[in-house]
Order: structure tokens, then C-alpha cells, then sequence
């Protein structure tokens, strides 16, 4: 059972690997590491603003320390001078305890200030680098946007891309419908010309038809050309228009079928 759950984690993670490299956009991550960069270059900032201000705030301290100790010491110089030997030792100490405050205040000063001078060396090489990631990345975004569009267009003229693989179907299944057409219209042709489909509409004529059609054209043609040429030579109207009618009833005659009916005499 344990295999099994293995073996179907493996395949989850793996499907929503596969799903998340197609859903990634390599820009839009290098924009997010851009900005993830920013922001940590604002956080050392702000820790360098900071350790600064602590240092400013302790050499204000030593100022004023060191401001009282003076005047201590002039204080316990004017009491010795008046023949007050106690209020001048007691000045002195005075003046010894805040010297020792003074003193730690400095070590505190100089840590600071070495903190300081780290960390604003640290803002400075971090700056440099993500001024070089920014134009590294915008680098590869140019890059990646007109490989894209290359691909794109590859994909367009080679009718492998999602959308002209959609044109070139439909554009395959028109001429398919349309060479499907012509053979049945070819094929119901042929059928009407041997015969084996009735044309109900009486537009179609079979062979024998045609030849007749064609024979009794020829004739009408020839039996015109006969008269005119009859009035060119300028032969008698009413014999050549016989010879013409004679014609006519003969033609007429040939093509009236042959068996007429007989009445028996009774």
C-alpha cells in the first residue's frame, strides 16, 4: 500500500511540475526575482539608515557627557582655588564616573561605525548587482519575446501551430466535400447517359435522339442553302419553291414511320 502512495505522489508531482513549466512565463518570473531584489536592497537600506542613526544619537550623548565633564572639572579647579578640597574631590568624582560612561559610549560609537561602514558596503555591491540582473534580465526578455515570435511565425508558415492547423482542417475537409461532389455529379452523368437512371425532367436525350436531332438540322440547313441559291440564278420561283417543297414532303416522308394502316374494300 505504501508503494502505491509512493508511486501515485511520484505522478502528482509530476503532472504538476509539467503543469506549472507550461504555465510559467520566464519573464514575468525574472520581473518577481527583479523585485524580490528590490525589496532586499531596501531592507539594507533602511539597516544602513538605521545603524547610522544610532550613531548619530550616541555621538550626541558623548557630546553632552563630555560637555558635563568639562564643566566638572571647572567646577572642582574653582572649589580648590576657594579652599573647598571637598567639594573639588567630589567634583573630580563626579567627572571620573561620567569619563568612564564616556568611555564605553565610544567603544559603542566605533562598533556602530564599523556596522555602518559594512553594511553601506554591502548596500553598494548589492545595488551593483541588481543593476546588473536588471540588465541581464531585460537582455532575456528581448531575447525570449523574439524567439517566441520567431517560433510563432515558423509555426505559421509551416501550418503546425494550433490556429492555421484549424485553417488548414477545414480548408482539407472543403476540398474533400467538394471532390466528393464532382465524382457523384460525374458518376449520376454517366448513369443518365447509359441509361440506368430516368431523367424525369425530359431535358436528356439518348444517342438515337441526337442523331436524329443532329440529321434533321443538316437537312433544314441543305434545303435553305438549295433556295437561295435558286433565287441567285434567278430560275423559276414556283418550280424551284416545288423542287424545295418536293424536298421537304420527301424528308417529311422518310422520317413518318413506314407502315401506314390499309382499309380493306369491301
Amino acid at each position: 500500500m505504501s508503494g502505491v502512495m509512493k508511486r501515485m505522489g511520484m505522478i502528482f508531482r509530476a503532472k504538476a511540475n509539467k503543469a506549472l513549466d507550461r504555465a510559467e512565463d520566464p519573464r514575468e518570473t525574472l520581473d518577481y526575482s527583479y523585485q524580490k531584489q528590490l525589496e532586499l536592497l531596501q531592507k539594507v537600506r533602511r539597516g544602513v539608515a538605521d545603524v547610522a542613526t544610532s550613531r548619530k544619537r550616541l555621538e550626541l550623548q558623548l557630546n553632552q557627557l563630555q560637555g558635563q565633564s568639562s564643566k566638572l572639572e571647572d567646577q572642582g579647579r574653582k572649589a580648590l582655588a576657594l579652599g573647598r578640597e571637598d567639594l573639588a574631590r567630589e567634583a573630580l568624582s563626579r567627572r571620573a564616573a561620567l569619563q568612564q560612561q564616556v568611555t564605553d559610549l565610544e567603544t559603542q560609537h566605533q562598533t556602530l561605525q564599523g556596522e555602518e561602514e559594512k553594511l553601506t558596503l554591502a548596500a553598494q555591491r548589492l545595488q551593483a548587482k541588481v543593476d546588473a540582473f536588471r540588465t541581464k534580465k531585460e537582455t532575456i526578455k528581448a531575447t525570449y519575446t523574439a524567439a517566441q515570435a520567431q517560433t510563432r511565425i515558423g509555426e505559421a508558415f509551416s501550418g503546425i501551430s494550433e490556429e492555421m492547423g484549424d485553417v488548414g482542417m477545414a480548408i482539407q475537409r472543403a476540398e474533400d466535400k467538394t471532390a466528393q461532389l464532382q465524382a457523384r455529379a460525374g458518376a449520376i452523368d454517366e448513369l443518365l447517359a447509359s441509361g440506368a437512371l430516368d431523367d424525369h425532367s425530359g431535358l436528356a436525350k439518348d444517342d438515337i435522339q441526337s442523331e436524329l436531332d443532329r440529321l434533321s438540322g443538316g437537312t433544314d440547313v441543305e434545303l435553305e442553302l438549295q433556295r437561295m441559291k435558286a433565287e441567285l440564278a434567278g430560275g423559276s420561283g414556283s418550280s424551284s419553291q416545288q423542287a424545295i417543297e418536293g424536298g421537304q414532303g420527301q424528308t417529311q416522308s422518310q422520317q413518318q414511320p413506314q407502315d401506314t394502316p390499309r382499309l380493306d374494300k369491301q
